[in-house]
């Protein structure tokens, strides 16, 4: 039989249909599982097992009776730990929050988590107010990849990432500022799903503001489909957050990609140099749409590259939140954190309000693009994890994280739903991710390109072990 952690969540749900197992069974295997891998990848902050196993139980008397409470009753979910969960404390991978409660409300991806009834296995890692692109933080350490711990998990919701990968739970939640949904989960071989801005209401607002976006991390598509289903509902305390979605989700996925107009963008028109590896497995899986009846042509957006203008708007957020803090708790960030802080309090208002001008003139661009394509492919990432504990990869001349990511922040800037599929691996077993884009409000083609992928046989690589040696990379 199929270990019960490596079960979607939609079979999840059906097992509990047939009474073929409860959630009790389910959860014990998926704590169990989180505990196994822990010292192994540091995938949480805290694993809260006593409330996992009674929320278990109390959704396996509602299965029993044929009364099940919601989409997600029984399935086991985790949180990052920047969104809000009543009863948990919320430490933002920071020294200066106190875990003193009362940590009395839910934010509200979490509270329709809850009102479905999926049970929380624990709080996922970040790196300090998910400021950069990789999981490691002054108060959890480094968080590290599935498929090889001496490499990075990516981030900043790396711990997410890790614990969907190894088994523990097949659902998490992320958030994505400039990538931080779609770079893990293309570094540790699952699907990411940056929906569009506002889909997902986001309470309390992020520090980078209208950048960061709320999303899922699953093992598929239909997974991933069915978790924006719950969590895509407006809330009143998001005053950005979009209307009721036209339908369901989950429901649409079934039609295909026949018809669909894709350009295929290998490398933003000669802007990213590409590692060969990446390249070939999405080249090959792009060709695999074209066989679905996509109508592929390779070709690239209008799109010079905005990093500037996004590290304008990200550091301002920075400087904002660093503002907060008095001069002692500053001493306790992240010192990368506290430098783009100082960097973004030396912007003045008319450097922020030049950098909107550039978001501003992207997004048209990019709407006028969405005119004659239904969906932009790109490689997730131009290279698979690097070593662990570093923001950049040893002897790329890169400076920031944002240097190794040009394919994943441009369409924060335009707030854009983008997912990433892992569709290959590179010679040494690490997973690569293709990434769709489609136009603001079309989060459903997104997920019927993923869905055929998976259907297709072209997404899904082979599970990480979940165990192995402990390899340190001096960090």
């Amino acid at each position: 039989m199929t270990e019960l952690t490596e079960l979607t969540a939609v079979r999840l749900l059906d097992g509990y249909r047939r009474g073929e197992f409860s959630p009790v069974e389910v959860v014990r295997a998926a704590l169990e599982r989180a505990e196994r891998i822990q010292p192994r990848v540091n995938a949480f902050v805290r694993i809260t097992g006593g409330e996992a196993l009674a929320r278990a139980r109390e959704s396996a008397e509602r299965w029993r009776r044929g009364e099940p409470s919601g989409l997600l009753d029984g399935v086991p979910v985790t949180v990052k730990d920047v969104l809000l969960t009543r009863g948990t404390p919320t430490l933002r991978g920071s020294r200066t929050v106190s875990e003193e409660g009362p940590w009395s409300e839910d934010a509200p991806s979490v509270a329709r988590l809850r009102e479905h009834g999926a049970v929380f296995l624990g709080k996922t890692t970040t790196p300090e107010y998910g400021w950069k692109a990789v999981t490691d933080s002054p108060l959890t350490g480094v968080t590290r990849n599935p498929y090889d711990p001496a490499r990075t998990s990516g981030g900043s919701s790396g711990g997410a990432a890790a614990a969907v990968a190894l088994g523990a739970g097949p659902l998490a939640l992320g958030t994505d500022g400039g990538g931080s949904v779609r770079i893990p989960a293309a570094f540790c071989g699952v699907l990411g799903l940056k929906p569009t801005y506002g889909r997902v209401p986001h309470y309390p607002a992020s520090s980078f503001g209208t950048l960061s976006h709320v999303g899922p991390m699953a093992r598929d598509a239909a997974d991933a489909a069915l978790l924006l289903d719950v969590i895509g509902v407006p809330d009143a305390r998001d005053w950005s957050a979009l209307g009721p979605a036209p339908g369901s989700f989950a429901a649409g996925l079934t039609g295909g990609v026949r018809g669909l107009r894709v350009a295929y963008s290998p490398s933003l028109g000669g802007q990213v140099a590409v590692g060969p590896a990446v390249a070939t497995a999405v080249r090959r899986a792009v060709e695999r749409l074209a066989e679905l009846g996509a109508y592929v042509t390779e070709t690239d957006p209008d799109l010079t590259d905005p990093v500037e203008a996004f590290h304008t708007l990200w550091s301002s957020g920075a400087a904002r939140l660093v503002q907060r803090l008095g001069p002692h708790r500053r001493e306790l960030l992240d010192p990368g954190l506290r430098e783009i802080g100082d960097a973004g309090a030396r912007r003045t208002a008319l450097d922020y309000l030049a950098a909107v001008d550039v978001r501003t003139e992207l997004g048209r661009k990019m709407g006028l693009f969405h005119e004659e394509y239904d969906l932009l492919v790109t490689p997730t990432v131009p290279l698979t994890a690097f070593e662990a504990g570093a923001e950049v990869p040893k002897g790329s001349g890169h400076r920031h994280w944002t240097g190794w990511t040009p394919f994943t922040y441009p369409f924060n800037l335009t707030q854009q739903p983008a997912a990433t599929v892992p569709v290959g691996t590179d010679t040494g077993g690490l997973p690569v991710g293709l990434h769709l884009v489609a136009a603001r409000h079309h989060d459903d083609l997104v997920l019927r390109a993923a869905h055929a992928l998976y259907e297709a046989g072209a997404a899904g690589v082979r599970p990480p072990p979940v165990t192995g040696p402990f390899r340190s990379c001096g960090s």
